[in-house]
């Protein structure tokens, strides 16, 4: 995968350079591009378009590829052999009685299986309280840890917020601030010092039920020891509930639902009338600048692929194109200096709609995640088709936690 994704990288780049080339040959004559510059001004950004979203699967696939090989984290070795610790055993106990259900369901299991599986579920349920999902059973960390990063890759936000992970899904306080109005002071010799609280809000996170819809697979394929059933499950049920969950955090109206960035967040620019899908350089400096100057050192873009494409095309006061192609890999695309990611639930270009973000969203950004993941196997509902199902649900929560650390660019009414 490293040399495919030097070669789109070198290919992007000559792509991008041919693009700049002919336009800066119609500046110096002062006119516009001849038909035949057109036409291959078009093809190259098709192509440049074609490479860019090439090398964003790659580095979704690399990230993916990462978890799957380090997603054992505890010591292989029968129990009663010396290999690590009492929770450690019976995590494993339990991550291979859970392999053995995904597989065969229940009648699979040993009687010892069968019992460690509802003993846990039976204490997770005491603990956390009103989660039952209708014989559902909690997935081993491995497990949890695919869905979840599965669920970064399809979900941009999730990657760039705190993630506050909590064990059971009691409603949750936690405190929104906004301090960048207040200073401190210079005392004079025996002088007391004054007093400035910190205005904090209060907020509830809360825990909302995110499903994977059902997954189904041939009763064949289950059979097939080959066939990498514990990571495809939590990889396809990971992919769904992230992009229903970035959706939710990007656009959510807070209402039985987490509050979206697009929601709750404060527009820092908008757009000039006649700016309905378009936007220009000064767009982007003023909404950069709308953003304290203590969270600008960590800030970066958030917005979906078509507004990305707007932005390829825009040049500073000097003609410098503000999108700068990965220069080598292992660097990242940039935004008049700023990296930038892709979230193709934020909103496209369109009247009135909000489709840039720009700041520090650990800052300002808080995405609750509860541990507690739990799977469903439906076997006989589809036992005619030789079929079984599989159901994942995740509960999440979202919302501002600091107005000042963010700002939206939103396109004019019209």
């Amino acid at each position: 995968m490293p040399a495919q994704l030097d070669r789109l990288i070198e290919d992007q780049n000559k792509t991008w350079q041919r693009m700049q080339d002919i336009q800066s040959l119609a500046e110096r004559e002062s006119r516009d591009f001849t038909a035949e510059e057109r036409t291959n001004w078009d093809v190259a950004e098709k192509r440049l378009t074609e490479v860019s979203g090439d090398i964003e699967r790659l580095n979704k696939m690399a990230a993916l590829d990462k978890i799957d090989r380090s997603q054992i984290a505890v010591t292989s070795g029968e129990p009663g052999e010396g290999h690590g610790t009492d929770a450690e055993q019976k995590s494993k106990r339990y991550t291979d009685a859970f392999g053995r259900y995904l597989r065969g369901g229940m009648d699979r299991l040993t009687p010892d299986q069968r019992t460690m599986m509802m003993d846990n579920e039976v204490e997770l349920r005491a603990m956390g309280g009103n989660i039952d999902t209708a014989g559902g059973f909690t997935v081993p960390d491995e497990f949890r840890n695919i869905m979840t990063e599965t669920m970064k890759a399809f979900g941009g936000l999730l990657g760039l917020a705190e993630v506050i992970p909590t064990g059971t899904g009691a409603d949750l306080k936690w405190p929104t601030n906004d301090d960048t109005g207040n200073e401190g002071e210079i005392l004079g010799e025996n002088e007391e010092a004054g007093e400035q609280d910190i205005s904090l809000g209060g907020r509830t996170l809360k825990a909302y039920i995110f499903s994977s819809k059902q997954v189904k697979l041939s009763m064949s394929l289950l059979q097939d020891s080959v066939f990498p059933l514990d990571s495809w499950v939590p990889r396809k049920l990971g992919e769904r509930i992230g992009r229903r969950a970035a959706r939710a955090w990007t656009t959510g109206t807070g209402v039985d639902q987490p509050e979206g960035l697009t929601t709750g967040a404060v527009v820092g620019k908008t757009g000039a009338n006649g700016q309905t899908t378009s936007l220009i350089y000064d767009d982007l400096i003023d909404i950069e600048h709308s953003v304290d100057s203590a969270y600008r050192p960590n800030g970066r873009y958030l917005m979906h692929d078509n507004t990305l494409k707007v932005i390829r095309k825009l040049k500073d006061t000097q003609g410098r194109p503000l999108w700068v192609p990965i220069p080598a890999p292992g660097f990242p695309a940039t935004i008049n200096g700023f990296e930038y990611t892709l979230d193709n639930s934020m909103p496209v270009p369109a009247a009135s709609a909000k489709t840039i973000a720009f700041g520090d969203f650990k800052a300002g950004y808080v995405i609750r995640q509860i541990q507690q993941v739990q799977t469903l196997r439906l076997t006989e509902r589809y036992a005619e088709k030789l079929q079984v199902a599989f159901l994942g649900f995740s509960r999440l929560d979202g919302m501002i936690q600091d107005s000042s650390a963010i700002r939206l660019y939103q396109h004019p009414a019209s």
